[in-house]
């Protein structure tokens, strides 16, 4: 498990800021990841004038989000300088740049709060349902977004590791790779999608090393390769339409493209002469 934010979390957050902006209808959002134990660092800013709450750490239990991130639930405060419901650690910051309504929502994943989103208006006024279930929407799709983070990031490790002759350890290098191939179309970062489909890479050519690999065959598109993935590990056109978004006519047409690339007759040839040329591992 990661502790601390790197460029592809700094774009989830920025997209979370943006929707709960436009959803809630508060002209100000910032918010967070976790930054070490019990400690939150407010990371990213929108629409705000200032940018002296950047770098802001906040401390769990401490202010309106560190109790939000205590409890583990949304909160919202009418008035922040003098609201009697939260402790004022944290008020020069919030006065200086003018905040008084304002809400806090935890990010949660797998049961542990790993950030924390605000939102606010620079006016006294009681924050009603429609901005606090904005948030928490936000919220929700960023704790998706860090879900797959998260997995990413461990497949990655995979690759990483030292290859071997072992069949069993060829078979989990497999399914490594279909899943982050299937992966990488989710991620809506660019950069570390290709920083994924990379990996994919490494690992096809790495099974083009191995004893009694083939030579290299005719080139397949990254559209074939990630069907001819899934079909590696068993799922049928339905769940491989399912997985990749694709309708069940087109991927019946990958799988014809493919084969007659391979000069295979079956799904099954077609994997195997895949994994002989390099294409798949």
């Amino acid at each position: 498990m990661r502790l601390e934010p790197g460029a592809n979390d700094a774009v989830d957050v920025r997209a979370a800021l943006s929707r709960l902006r436009r959803a809630s209808g508060l002209p100000v959002a910032f918010g967070g990841l976790l930054a070490g134990t019990g400690r939150y660092r407010i990371n990213e800013l929108a629409g705000t004038e200032t940018t002296v709450l950047r770098g802001l750490d906040i401390l769990q239990g401490n202010g309106l989000g560190g109790k939000a991130v205590a409890l583990s639930r949304p909160l919202a405060v009418t008035d922040y300088s003098v609201s009697p419901v939260i402790s004022h650690e944290y008020d020069t910051a919030v006065a200086a740049e003018g905040l008084r309504s304002v809400l806090a929502v935890p990010v949660i994943v797998r049961r542990r709060v790993r950030g924390v989103l605000y939102g606010a208006l620079r006016r006294p006024v009681r924050l009603g349902d429609r901005p606090l279930s904005a948030a928490v929407e936000a919220a929700r799709e960023l704790e998706q977004a860090l879900v797959l983070q998260d997995e990413a990031a461990r497949l990655l490790s995979l690759t990483r590791q030292p290859t071997a002759a072992d069949p069993a350890m060829w078979e989990e290098v497999r399914e490594a790779h279909g899943e982050l191939r299937v992966l990488a179309q989710r991620v809506t970062d660019p950069l570390l999608r290709q920083e994924m489909l990379a990996a994919c890479g490494r690992l096809a050519a790495a099974s083009s090393r191995r004893p009694g690999a083939g030579e290299a065959g005719p080139a397949l598109s990254p559209r074939e390769r990630d069907v001819l993935a899934c079909v590696a590990s068993g799922a049928t056109n339905a769940v491989v339409a399912e997985r990749l978004g694709l309708g069940p006519e087109t991927v019946k047409s990958y799988l014809r493209s493919c084969m007659r690339k391979l000069g295979a007759h079956t799904r099954l040839q077609a994997v195997v002469a895949a994994r002989r040329a390099g294409a798949l591992p």
